[in-house]
C-alpha cells in the first residue's frame, strides 16, 4: 500500500517523540500520540511506501529552521520513505481538479479554507494521485477534510490504535519501559526541532 503524508504526520514520523497534534475528541494534545506511531511504523510491511510530496518538505524544512539537516538526516534514515516531486503530471491533475472546481461555481471547491491553502492542498492530492497512493496519512483538518470531498482514504494519529504496553516496574510507576520521564523525553526532543512555530503565511493570518 502506497501512503502519502502531510508536514504534521511527517514531523511524528521522524521523530515519534515531537509535539503531539490536538485531539478533536478532547481539545487537548493527543495521548499516546508516540506510541501510536511506533506501532503504526512498525506494522508497516516490506509492501508498503511512505510517499513525501516535495511541498510538504518545503513546508517542514521551513517550520525546521536551523533543525532542516538534522529533520533531512532523519528522514533519511526512514525505510520505505520516498520524495516524490510536484511534476507536470501533478501539475496537470492540480489544473483538472481546479477546472472541474470552476464548472461546479466554487473554485475552492467545498473547502472553507483560504484560497491558498486550497491550492497547497490540491497540490498534494496531485502527488498522491498521479503516484498511485491509496491512503493519506495527514493530521491537517483543512487537507483532511479536502482529501475525503474528493474521496481519498483519510486517517489521521487520533485514528492510530494505541498498542497495548507491557507492565513492569517501570510502566507501573508512569515511566515508560526504560525507567524514563517519557515526558522529559518529549520535552528535550522538541527543543531540538520545533516544527509547532507558524510560518509566515499562519502568523498574517492569526493578525
Amino acid at each position: 500500500m502506497i501512503f502519502v503524508v502531510d508536514s504534521s504526520a511527517l514531523a511524528l514520523l521522524i521523530n515519534p517523540s515531537a509535539n503531539p497534534p490536538e485531539d478533536p475528541a478532547t481539545g487537548r494534545p493527543l495521548a499516546f500520540a508516540r506510541e501510536r506511531v511506533e506501532a503504526f511504523l512498525a506494522g508497516l510491511t516490506a509492501n508498503d511506501k511512505l510517499i513525501v510530496p516535495t511541498p510538504v518538505l518545503a513546508e517542514i524544512l521551513v517550520k525546521a529552521g536551523v533543525g532542516a539537516p538534522l529533520l533531512l538526516a532523519g528522514l533519511g534514515g526512514l525505510a520505505r520513505v520516498a520524495v516524490r516531486p510536484f511534476d507536470e503530471r501533478s501539475a496537470v491533475e492540480t489544473a483538472i481538479m481546479t477546472q472541474d472546481a470552476l464548472r461546479l461555481g466554487d473554485k475552492r471547491g467545498g473547502s472553507s479554507q483560504p484560497w491558498q491553502k486550497v491550492k497547497f492542498d490540491r497540490q498534494i492530492v496531485a502527488v498522491a494521485r498521479v503516484n498511485g497512493a491509496t491512503r493519506l496519512y495527514a493530521d491537517d483538518n483543512g487537507l483532511v477534510a479536502f482529501a475525503k470531498l474528493l474521496g481519498m482514504d483519510v486517517f489521521s494519529t487520533w485514528d492510530l490504535l494505541v498498542p497495548p504496553t507491557p507492565i513492569n516496574l517501570f510502566t507501573a510507576a508512569g515511566l515508560n519501559q526504560t525507567g524514563h520521564d517519557a515526558s522529559d523525553q518529549r520535552s528535550s526532543s522538541s527543543r531540538a526541532i520545533n516544527l509547532d512555530a507558524p510560518d509566515d503565511d499562519e502568523a498574517d493570518a492569526a493578525r
